[in-house]
């Protein structure tokens, strides 16, 4: 009798983010459609986070598979250094006047990490190339860019990091500003302005670090401070790019527009991976040169796939209708409602919102990543035909833009259930 799907994994798959002893069984996924995602026993789950914040428009997209079909029978891979295809250029044409900045140059890396570590090379190099002594990047506690070494070495050392730390090279960190802190962080952006070669930041909101939201207008200030020593201004959008916190990108919420800006996730609309690093024309001309040392020698295989640049055109196209605006204020307007209702909880702290991403913490012991209760919640979740996957004790939603308002009643309504049994729990009542 053949295995079934999950006990064939459990001989050859290592997963990713995974204590794989006592771990709950992977469910066999079969098929996706719109927010469903659909087991081999025909049970079907929406997927509330958009399977790790990736598929904003839901899955089997019909038109983004239609492109990708097309372009596959057209070419599917070529070297990208010494050619050229359409999808990449068209692709870079298309974005560049839609990002929140003066970015003038496109360069193509392979996810979220490499799109970061191609950030901190250019940034690094730069100052190299102009003669300058600038070795330092500055990052914010709590940050997360990333699992490749640069991308650990900007991100706050936590459970992610701790087998890597004597690894990591020297980041300045600073706190997320606060009105209370924002002189103080200002001043201390000024005194080590000099040695700073980038500022790297996730605009609005810090996702793996725990969902963390801060204000536009304190960070506008760091940026303007950054500006003013000259430092290169790394926004890191990967997460909050393409719709996440109500407008296409987090950026446009800033007076500053940054030096150069990172995306991946929804840039496909979910479908596969690509990386985009976009710098601004002063940068880029930092590395023009007759010196070939001056060259940013960096690459990848897959570098502005072609099948890749086809998905991602087919997504902007969806997501610059008017229709798919609509869905993403429809989904922020309901949570900032729903942030009401579980507000007075004893059991909610902290419940935010920004865009199409909702998060509160449970009270219950630590607030930390290996917090015993995300599990629960998961598991819990599935029961009931929704997929969640909270950051420990961090519940969040951020659900694709095609999410039905029958599928919000269904999550809200389990969060609240959720809720509603910690309270009983611990004889809690709002």
């Amino acid at each position: 009798m053949t295995n079934s799907l999950t006990e064939r994994d459990a001989k050859v798959i290592w997963h990713p983010y995974t204590q794989h002893k006592n771990f709950l069984p992977p469910i066999p996924i079969v098929s996706g459609k719109d927010t469903l995602l659909f087991d081999d026993k025909g049970n079907s789950y929406i997927d509330a986070i958009s399977s790790w914040w990736v598929s904003i428009h839901g899955h089997g997209n019909a038109y983004i598979a239609e492109k990708i079909y097309q372009q596959a029978g057209r070419l599917e891979q070529v070297i990208f250094t010494g050619f050229t295809h359409e999808p990449a250029v068209r692709l870079a044409e298309r974005l560049l006047p839609l990002l929140p900045g003066d970015f003038s140059r496109v360069f193509y890396s392979d996810n979220g990490s490499t799109a970061v570590e191609v950030a901190m090379k250019m940034a690094i190099q730069y100052w190299g190339n102009k003669g300058e002594a600038r070795t330092k990047l500055l990052a914010f506690h709590n940050s997360y860019h990333g699992d490749t070494f640069g991308a650990m070495s900007v991100s706050e050392r936590s459970v992610f990091t701790a087998p890597f730390n004597d690894y990591l090279f020297e980041v300045i960190f600073i706190d997320t500003p606060t009105p209370e802190n924002i002189d103080q962080l200002c001043h201390f952006i000024h005194e080590h302005g000099r040695e700073i070669a980038g500022f790297i930041y996730e605009p609005l909101v810090q996702g793996a670090g725990g969902m963390i939201m801060y204000e536009a207008a304190l960070l506008d200030r760091l940026l303007t401070e950054a500006a003013a020593d000259r430092i290169l201004c790394i926004a890191d959008e990967v997460m909050t790019g393409f719709g996440r916190t109500g407008r296409l990108f987090a950026g446009e919420y800033l007076r500053h527009k940054a030096d150069i800006i990172c995306l991946s996730k929804g840039l496909t609309g979910g479908t596969m991976a690509l990386g985009v690093t976009a710098a601004t024309e002063r940068l880029f001309e930092a590395f023009l040169s007759d010196d070939k040392r001056k060259t940013l020698f960096h690459g990848h295989s897959f570098t502005a796939n072609p099948i890749a640049c086809a998905a991602s055109l087919a997504s902007l196209d969806i997501i610059l209708t008017e229709e798919c605006r609509q869905r993403i204020e429809r989904i922020g307007q309901r949570h900032q409602a729903f942030l009401q209702t579980i507000g007075p909880s004893s059991v909610v702290r902290n419940a935010r919102a920004t865009g199409t991403i909702l998060a509160f913490e449970v009270n219950t012991g630590r607030d930390e990543y290996i917090n015993a209760i995300g599990p629960v919640i998961t598991k819990q979740s599935l029961e009931r035909g929704i997929y969640l996957r909270p950051l420990g004790n961090t519940v969040y939603v951020m659900p694709p833009y095609c999410i039905t308002e029958k599928e919000m009643d269904q999550v809200y309504e389990f969060l609240v259930h959720c809720i509603t049994s910690l309270e009983e729990k611990n004889s809690i009542r709002i």
